[in-house]
């Protein structure tokens, strides 16, 4: 396949979110319940606009249609859109923190055919670029496989609240580079 990776821009937000959604319900139904997908998709999932604004969301094409996204970031914030209450942006300091890995999804139609991959070797070497040695995230539990192959080790789960009566299970995750 002879698929185009490019850096997400604003009029993308409607298309990202589209995939967004696909993705999640499609790949973590066998990991999530139903009211799980849905009441992440509302905070934790989705896009964050500070990292198309900061040029670090990439979309990946296959003929003009975006099929995949992820990205990484210099910012305090591990995960979650633009409704998450717990938003930083403050910079982070690539001599003693690690980058964010953020946001990978993929259309279902094409999972598992290396497009998390070329999104992560483009994420690990746009940090490099500005200093950092260190990256992190916060992985879903269908995407720990993937954050494994490329060398992120885990530190047990968390429980993540998303209401009053639900929680969702994310793995942190660390690496060197």
């Amino acid at each position: 396949m002879n698929y185009t990776l490019r850096i997400a821009q604003e009029q993308d937000i409607s298309v990202l979110k589209k995939i967004i959604s696909e993705s999640t319900r499609e790949l973590s139904k066998r990991h999530y319940s139903e009211e799980q997908i849905e009441l992440a998709l509302e905070s934790a999932l989705g896009v964050d606009t500070q990292l198309i604004k900061d040029k670090t969301y990439f979309c990946i094409e296959d003929q003009d249609e975006i099929i995949a996204c992820g990205g990484w970031s210099y910012r305090t914030t591990l995960f979650g859109n633009d409704n998450e209450k717990s938003r930083n942006a403050t910079q982070l300091d690539p001599e003693s923190q690690a980058a964010k890995v953020r946001a990978f999804f993929v259309k279902p139609q094409y999972a598992r055919q290396g497009l998390g991959s070329m999104l992560m070797k483009k994420c690990e070497s746009e940090a490099i670029k500005l200093g950092y040695s260190k990256l992190e995230l916060m992985a879903t539990l269908p995407g720990v496989k993937l954050y494994e192959k490329h060398g992120f080790s885990g530190r047990g789960s968390v429980e993540y609240q998303l209401s009053d009566e639900v929680t969702i299970t994310f793995v942190p995750m660390y690496k060197q580079i």
